[in-house]
């Protein structure tokens, strides 16, 4: 416990570092346990590579991981992390520069964007874990669940703009290909689908719009047509641009299909298409929907998180799907039990995780009070006294502040990284930065004292 807190101390006598307590502490973690880069060393150099070897002008491992923390923390782009080289000498030694020529944004968006989520999720309980085992900042004897919505950087999907979406991506691509040479006789759908577009958003009759939705798909069942042509064309040219462009098109071509048969069902012939079938996004198509209660709808991922009394995020699960929050009750409290090697003595989520079958499992683990902050039917709270689940009940409200702080601290209320494998980097390299934010604040208090 001593030695965190020890070289900590002696970092803050150092007026650079004190003026930025929440990089001297992960600083200070860094150098102490190395073993944290090896977690997404494969990540970035690839598995059985040497770090040591290759090009002089590219990052090692801990300068990537250090490049992504400081972006994450100060709430950066790429090209302003670039910048903070040149500008700030704390990021070009907490980078570890040292004499080195600043890196372009191009290098480290390279070396980041291929650092997956479940390396960083398992980061994140490493180090979670030296900070609890080493400063005590948590015990985990108490925890608490609640989910909520990040939206993926989607337009708002109706069937009209997916179906708008489609042909204009297309036609982008096909005369791509022409102003190759690789086509000829290219047919132009786009003027005409932008048309019916806007006569569709202006139209309320239903029978005038179904009959504009008719001339739209026909005109995405030739687009489809063409670009399946095109498809086949580009990948026989031996030019590689060409066979890059084939490429997509054939990726675009199932989500087209997807978006006319959804359009073709609901709008033709008034069939209410399970959201299972849907796509939201033929740019984003790993979206779902996400419905709580009444709510309007949001389209992203729900992402559900477990924290401790110290207001630390132990665990973090970015769920497929929208399923009920009471599915995911189980599965965090195993994950917490498995990862610290703790059984919490309390758990309080709010009424969604409520059900008997989830009582029933936290009673088997041996937790102590189980409580939901609102129950139905003939479920109670298992608790030690009414005093206890009063007060677990008005703590848990306190995560809601959590989210709000990880959302607007660290701009998640809509993720800008494209794909569902950037999408859960994104998430995580956020959380990872709010808990250095939380631990600064609870490991600060026992410095002061000595520093006295």
């Amino acid at each position: 416990m001593k030695k965190v807190l020890n070289d900590l101390k002696l970092k803050f006598e150092e007026a650079l570092w004190a003026l930025d307590p929440e990089l001297a502490l992960i600083d200070t973690v860094l150098e102490q346990h190395s073993e944290l880069f090896e977690i997404v060393k494969g990540d970035i150099i690839g598995t059985g590579k040497d770090s040591g070897t290759g090009r002089q002008d590219s990052p090692t491992v801990e300068q990537v991981v250090r490049a992504a923390l400081y972006k994450e923390m100060k709430k950066l782009n790429y090209r302003e992390l670039e910048y903070a080289q040149y500008d700030s000498r704390i990021c070009s030694t907490f980078i570890k520069l040292e004499g080195r020529k600043p890196l372009s944004f191009e290098v480290f968006h390279k070396y980041i964007s291929q650092i997956k989520g479940e390396s960083l999720k398992e980061l994140m309980v490493a180090i979670n874990r030296i900070m609890i085992e080493e400063a005590g900042v948590e015990d985990c004897k108490s925890v608490r669940m609640d989910s909520t919505a990040v939206e993926t950087d989607i337009h708002y999907p109706t069937n009209n703009e997916l179906t708008w979406d489609c042909i204009k991506t297309a036609h982008r691509l096909i005369k791509r290909l022409e102003k190759s040479g690789c086509l000829k006789k290219v047919r132009n759908y786009q003027k005409q689908a932008k048309k019916h577009r806007f006569q569709i958003n202006n139209t309320k009759k239903s029978d005038k719009k179904k009959e504009l939705f008719g001339k739209q798909l026909k005109l995405l069942r030739s687009s489809i047509n063409q670009a399946e042509r095109a498809a086949v064309e580009g990948s026989m040219n031996g030019d590689l641009n060409d066979w890059l462009i084939a490429l997509e098109l054939k990726a675009l071509l199932p989500k087209m299909e997807q978006v006319y048969d959804i359009t073709r069902r609901h709008e033709l012939f008034g069939e209410n298409v399970p959201n299972a079938e849907k796509i939201f996004s033929i740019y984003e198509a790993h979206t779902d929907i996400i419905v709580k209660g009444k709510r309007e709808a949001e389209f992203g991922h729900k992402v559900n998180l477990t924290t401790g009394k110290s207001n630390i995020i132990l665990d973090v699960e970015i769920v497929s799907g929208n399923p009920r929050d009471s599915q995911l009750y189980k599965g965090a409290l195993e994950r917490v039990e498995l990862i610290y090697g703790v059984t919490p003595r309390d758990v309080v989520t709010d009424g969604g995780y409520a059900s008997l079958r989830n009582q029933e499992t936290a009673k088997e683990k041996g937790v102590v009070n189980i409580v939901f902050n609102k129950i139905v039917g003939s479920l109670k709270n298992i608790v030690t006294s009414g005093n206890m689940e009063t007060r677990l009940k008005k703590w848990r409200s306190g995560i809601e502040a959590v989210i709000s702080n990880v959302k607007r601290g660290f701009n998640l209320h809509r993720c800008d990284w494209k794909g569902r494998k950037h999408f859960d980097a994104k998430v995580l390299w956020s959380v990872i930065a709010y808990n250095i934010r939380v631990i600064t604040s609870l490991v600060l208090p026992k410095l002061l004292p000595q520093s006295q």
